[in-house]
């Protein structure tokens, strides 16, 4: 009975003792391109011991063997260094892996411009008073940046004059401009255009002291997520938010990449085969092999929200003031879209450079639907179409010409 606890401790220690002799092993031909000629004698050396107290099916030995595996260890390979080398390897890894993965499936994109409010906001200015959101301002500055995207952007004039310049200003996380007023500089988010707009500055003008031409916050746009994948398994359907490039896109002869930036965001409207036109705002569709034209609403629930004309939707209308074309300038024109293309709107549609200018946009040109809206934290934040329209009815509003309302 002695003997047989003997054999059954020796083999249950020379088990473990194997197991040991194999970390060496490992770490032997894991690190090999790394370790030093010493280092690896060493860590043949605890191999070759451990393999002769085996042989000699040395008890003790074994377990002290074990027992002593983890300092070997850290001091022949100096484990401060290999620690930070291996966490190097695993944040190597894994942004190798979250780069993979953002050209592949999921790409960042910022909304723009306002062309798609109110479901999607570009770069725009928020007044101070009234807030729709009602915690800004309430924790500094760096949590309106943080959690809205939003800078403070306040103009009060502090001596008489006219706008006499304005100048880029560096910065590491977002654009400011100093506009010169009256000798007096001031610096405030946003580009040349964008300040100029948002605080209504007019040339030649002359501001009174005491003149407040802007008060509030400049909101940086919406940053979502755009599926890159499921059109191809899927397709695109009727009503869908789409992410597109420019490319070879062109209005007025001049390429939109170069004019207004290589990619879009628009709701897709028209599907191949599909004729279209525009008639007292809004938007009919007579499908493929159909002989009939209906309201885009009865095609697709994605446009509720447009015909609601709350909350700032409006409908689509046609080209006001723009020069007359092919692509639903008036009531009386009708568009059937080619093979391989789409036909793209932008929700807010008085306010949007779109297929009524440029045309369709190939198939190619595709990047994917944005599948949610991952900052800021406004009421949009979640998945697109989720919010429902303010309910207050949407102001009609005239424009002059088309230029005036593109350049909004």
């Amino acid at each position: 009975m002695k003997k047989l606890f003997q054999k059954i401790r020796l083999h249950h220690i020379a088990k473990k003792c194997r197991k040991t002799i194999g970390r060496f092993m490992h770490l032997l031909d894991y690190d090999d391109d790394i370790l030093a000629e010493t280092q690896k004698k060493e860590l043949q050396k605890h191999i070759a011991d451990g393999n002769m107290l085996l042989a000699e099916k040395n008890i003790d030995g074994m377990k002290k063997y074990i027992a002593d595996a983890d300092a070997k260890i850290a001091f022949t390979l100096k484990r401060n260094q290999m620690w930070l080398r291996e966490t190097l390897d695993i944040l190597a890894v894994a942004l190798a892996v979250a780069f993979g993965i953002r050209a592949l499936f999921f790409q960042p994109f910022k909304i723009p411009t306002g062309s798609m409010q109110p479901t999607l906001f570009g770069i725009h200015f928020v007044e101070k008073e009234p807030l729709g959101n009602r915690f800004l301002g309430k924790f500094g500055s760096l949590a309106d940046n943080l959690l809205f995207s939003c800078e403070r952007s306040k103009l009060e004039i502090k001596n008489e004059g006219i706008v006499e310049s304005y100048k880029p200003v560096k910065s590491l996380l977002s654009t400011k401009t100093c506009v010169t007023i009256g000798g007096v500089d001031y610096i405030l988010p946003g580009n040349i255009q964008k300040i100029a707009e948002y605080a209504k500055l007019e040339p030649q003008k002359v501001y009174k002291k005491g003149e407040i031409l802007c008060d509030g916050y400049l909101s940086s746009g919406d940053h979502l997520f755009v599926d890159r994948i499921s059109h191809y398994l899927c397709g695109l359907k009727r009503g869908d938010i789409v992410v597109f490039t420019t490319e070879n896109l062109f209005m007025n002869g001049e390429p939109l990449a170069q004019s207004s930036g290589f990619y879009y965001v628009k709701r897709l409207v028209g599907m191949p085969g599909d004729t279209l036109k525009i008639k007292d705002d809004t938007l009919f569709v007579k499908e493929k092999n159909s002989d009939k034209f209906r309201p885009v609403t009865e095609l697709s629930g994605k446009f509720k929200n447009i015909y609601t004309r709350c909350g700032g939707y409006q409908g689509h209308s046609n080209i006001v003031g723009y020069a007359p074309g092919e692509y639903l300038s008036s009531p009386f024109i009708e568009f059937t879209v080619p093979e391989n293309s789409y036909f793209m709107l932008g929700d807010n549609t008085k306010f949007s450079a779109d297929s009524r200018m440029w045309g369709v946009v190939p198939r190619r040109n595709i990047v994917g639907r944005p599948i949610i809206i991952f900052w800021p934290f406004s009421r949009r934040w979640g998945l697109p179409d989720r919010a429902e329209p303010l309910p207050v009815k949407t102001t009609p509003a005239e424009f002059n010409t088309f230029k005036e309302m593109y350049q909004q």
